[in-house]
């Protein structure tokens, strides 16, 4: 079984990671700081996304806005996936409503020589600045989670010059090319881990890795071409008793590869209940999700429902972690995260010890595979 490293009886988020049994559910949501807060759009009116991520004090003040709203378990820093690469490479921006731009997209063997290894202190020391004084005015019970990009989806951004709806441009490169293919990766591995351990060094308590668009690939190309990567990030965190959080989106088929490639809590998207994504994981890793986000714009009692139903599927067994299948969409009405805080807190315990123990079973079971 793996070791994953111990935790506060005080921490619920962390006690669920390690697949004990916290005093309460815990619940964030991915891309809870920022988006749909009306404290973060009151500020974006006076600072530019770019001027937010670099400014350590507002950087902190972003994370910590869902804490004190929503009541949630755990902040995550609010940054960019891109933001180290952004530091290496000239002529990568962040576009409003679109994401990171690149200038001059990585196609060849010789583009490889503008990604040089990451020095953290030296090239984002706002970053880790902002993670001092997170934990120093964070909740002792709440964590405080460091991330950063896979180095798959930040490969697709690099070869693409932005956002893609095919990557043909990525996947080219990487059939057509695999040695400049491994070596980027092995390169942006090293970005990614330096820049975890830097968080964790500076007060991260688990790091999350966003492969965002990994569920593009099939199993056996994500095995063959990116799973040695991503391996070397997490393995390079094993011996730092943090948990370590692998998620990707549309990955269903890849769960248990997902596994393999060594994380302690997996982030399942919406398109597979929990009880499926229990099956494909094996009982030595934790999950994490799933509600739709697209459930929030629902009434109440819908949206309780489908709250319900993510409980169901996970039945009681520890090691849940309760978040949305993908990031807060920006017209989400806070109080709808609010509500759900609630009700998690209120009844994921004991709604899941009920349905574990065989009562409500038929209903627990349709709703569970009810989700698209």
């Amino acid at each position: 079984m793996r070791a994953v490293p111990a935790a506060s009886p005080a921490v619920p988020f962390l006690r669920a990671c390690r697949r004990e049994r916290p005093s309460r559910l815990p619940v964030w949501f991915m891309r809870q700081a920022g988006r749909s807060l009306p404290e973060y759009r009151a500020l974006r009116e006076r600072y530019s996304f770019a001027e937010v991520v670099a400014d350590p004090e507002l950087a902190a003040e972003v994370t910590l806005q869902p804490v004190r709203r929503l009541g949630v378990d755990a902040a995550i820093l609010f940054s960019d996936i891109v933001t180290p690469v952004q530091a290496l490479v000239d002529g990568i921006r962040i576009q409003p409503d679109h994401g990171p731009v690149v200038a001059s997209p990585f196609r060849t063997k010789a583009d490889l020589a503008r990604l040089r290894p990451l020095e953290p202190e030296l090239d984002v020391p706002f970053v880790l600045d902002a993670i001092r004084l997170v934990r120093r005015r964070l909740p002792a019970e709440v964590a405080l989670i460091g991330f950063a990009g896979g180095p798959f989806t930040v490969a697709s951004y690099l070869v693409e010059g932005g956002k893609s709806s095919d990557h043909r441009h990525t996947k080219a490169l990487m059939y057509g090319e695999p040695d400049v293919w491994e070596d980027l990766l092995d390169r942006l591995a090293g970005v990614a881990l330096a820049s975890l351990r830097a968080q964790v060094d500076a007060g991260a308590q688990a790091v999350q890795l966003f492969d965002s668009w990994v569920g593009t690939l099939s199993e056996p190309d994500y095995r063959r071409y990116v799973l040695p990567a991503t391996a070397r990030v997490l393995e390079g965190l094993a011996g730092l008793d943090v948990p370590r959080i692998h998620f990707g989106v549309g990955a269903g088929h890849l769960l248990s590869a997902m596994a393999d490639a060594g994380a302690d809590v997996v982030g399942v998207d919406w398109r597979t209940p929990l009880d499926q994504a229990r099956q494909r994981l094996g009982p030595d890793v934790s999950v994490q999700g799933n509600l739709d986000p697209a459930a929030l714009f629902c009434a109440p009692e819908v949206l309780d429902a489908r709250v319900r139903a993510v409980l169901a599927a996970n039945a009681g067994r520890p090691g849940h972690v309760f978040n949305l299948g993908w990031g807060v969409l920006p017209a989400t009405d806070p109080h709808a995260l609010l509500r759900v805080v609630e009700l998690v807190h209120a009844e994921g315990m004991e709604q899941g010890h009920v349905h574990a123990e065989g009562v409500e079973q038929g209903h627990g079971h349709a709703e569970g595979r009810e989700r698209p």
